[in-house]
């Protein structure tokens, strides 16, 4: 019996494909992602570009195949939010409840923690109790929610807002 392997590294620009794959039909059947049209390659590829200047993206390889990505970005633009950031992770569905989604947002933080980074937030359009609960179990604590903040699927969503330190 051969045993699956299992890999977390930084995102390389060929990951765009799987990654774009991945993120798909969370745009295209749920509101977990606010966009209306699912990013092309070409898109995911300049947005790995963009990203991974200056925060960590990670992808979590399965048999060397793409199964799901965490990264971090920008919260704010004003230089006394210099050291929050925002998180997002994704995997693709037949991945969820593995705990690697778990092990790969451990070693998000971890970077983020090397690279001076203090505080995280995390928003999660509701309901959505999997994701709610995955962000607690992290160490995220709810701060607020945005009550009809986005428009999906012709009608208003909430966003629950969460933050964590790296100390």
């Amino acid at each position: 019996m051969i045993k699956d392997t299992m890999e977390i590294r930084l995102v390389q620009e060929s990951d765009a494909a799987s990654i774009a794959e991945i993120y798909r039909p969370y745009v295209e059947n749920t509101t977990i992602s606010f966009e209306y049209i699912p990013p092309s390659v070409d898109e995911m590829l300049q947005r790995i570009r963009t990203i991974s200047t200056d925060f960590p993206w990670l992808v979590c390889l399965k048999n060397d195949q793409v199964i799901g990505y965490a990264n971090a970005s920008t919260h704010r633009h004003r230089t006394a939010y210099q050291w929050s950031i925002e998180s997002s992770i994704y995997f693709s569905e037949a991945n969820h409840l593995k705990g690697v989604a778990s092990i790969t947002y451990e070693v998000l933080f971890s970077i983020l923690q090397l690279q001076g980074f203090y505080t995280l937030l995390a928003g999660v359009t509701t309901p959505n109790d999997k994701s709610v609960g995955f962000h607690k179990a992290m160490g995220f604590k709810e701060i607020g929610t945005f009550k009809n903040i986005g428009f999906k699927f012709g009608k208003w969503h909430d966003t629950q807002w969460f933050t964590t330190s790296t100390e």
